[in-house]
């Protein structure tokens, strides 16, 4: 198993975003997963998208992934079409860096579960006709799609072979996912893999995203999942996805090495 290594820079949000692409590539990641939204500020404030390509370019980053599309279950009629023409133009940009994939989240709230394959269709349309991927996301807390297995039932169901889905060790350890469910999915259903780790002093089924710690300092069985992806084969990248506000207010560059450092020694185990 040799998978590119990745930040995703929910783990140093508070820095812009040149500095986060900057930081990324002297640490030594392989790669940078980008959210869109810090893109569309970047544009705001008077940035070029060529410039984002450039500095890529200059410390040798791929972008594996990028995030995300929202809403896309939640809306009916006239306003779910104004979320498909917002999917374009979020997969135009994440085209446009080099993203082969982007993030599909599903809705927050209770939902009709049963339209959501029809709906992930509808993104992968409109993701072959601009060169890009939606992939598909299990949040542990959501309300609607928040365990591993009920993720790949809708790629599955969506009847896509294009349809695919995101492994997060975070996800995976609060939604009490076993090992079965997670060797049940084919390696070439994977699109990435998110790797993080849970708050020691919480129960699984009680944290969200600001519990997230570094991984090691945590209580996921990080080597039990890291040896199911290398039994699978699995050789796509592996992002450290952390949100936790306590890491934002430490020396960025530290963090990321840490990491980094953390990701290499699991691999070596």
């Amino acid at each position: 198993m040799n998978p590119k290594l990745c930040l995703n820079t929910s783990t140093i949000k508070p820095q812009p975003l040149m500095e986060k692409i900057r930081l990324a590539g002297e640490v030594g990641y392989d790669g940078i997963e980008l959210w869109i939204n810090d893109l569309y500020e970047y544009i705001g404030q008077g940035g070029e998208i060529s410039d984002v390509e450039k500095a890529l370019s200059d410390h040798g980053l791929i972008v594996p992934c990028c995030i995300a599309i929202r809403q896309w279950g939640d809306m009916e009629g006239w306003e779910y079409q104004l979320v498909l023409d917002e999917a374009k133009r979020r997969f135009e940009l994440g085209a446009r860096i080099g993203a082969p994939y982007i993030v599909a989240t599903p809705p927050m709230g209770h939902c009709d579960l049963e339209r959501l394959p029809e709906r992930y269709g509808d993104l992968l349309k409109i993701g072959r006709q601009v060169g890009i991927q939606p992939t598909f996301e299990y949040i542990s807390f959501f309300k609607s799609i928040h365990r591993l297995s009920q993720a790949w039932e809708v790629v599955q169901e969506t009847n896509d072979p294009s349809a695919t889905l995101i492994l997060d060790a975070f996800h995976n350890w609060n939604s009490h996912t076993t090992p079965d469910e997670l060797e049940a999915i084919p390696v070439d259903r994977i699109s990435h893999y998110h790797i993080d780790d849970a708050h020691p002093a919480k129960p699984a089924g009680t944290q969200t995203d600001p519990d997230r710690v570094m991984i090691g300092e945590g209580v996921i069985d990080l080597k039990a999942e890291i040896q199911c992806l290398r039994q699978k084969g699995y050789q796509g990248a592996m992002s450290l996805e952390l949100f936790n506000q306590d890491l934002w207010k430490k020396n960025p560059k530290e963090v990321l090495q840490r990491g980094l450092e953390r990701m290499q020694a699991l691999l070596q185990g």
